[in-house]
């Protein structure tokens, strides 16, 4: 029976968000950017779940990412 491997859950923080951007895109994410990653995620995820939205935060429309007043 194979063992299923659980990937433990990373805080959802600026601080994180922000350390993934610069590992995976070299850059810093805005602050826009940083929100909505954190809407849409919550408050815990897995660094693949983080790693995947930081990289598909920049190839969203801008409409899409801020959040409507």
């Amino acid at each position: 029976m194979p063992r299923m491997i659980r990937e433990k859950g990373v805080s959802v923080s600026e601080l994180n968000l922000r350390k993934s951007a610069v590992r995976l895109l070299g850059q810093n994410l805005v602050s826009t950017e940083v929100q909505y990653i954190q809407r849409t995620l919550g408050t815990k995820a897995t660094q693949v779940e983080i790693d995947k939205n930081v990289i598909a935060v920049r190839s969203l429309p801008w409409a899409s990412i801020v959040e409507p007043e």
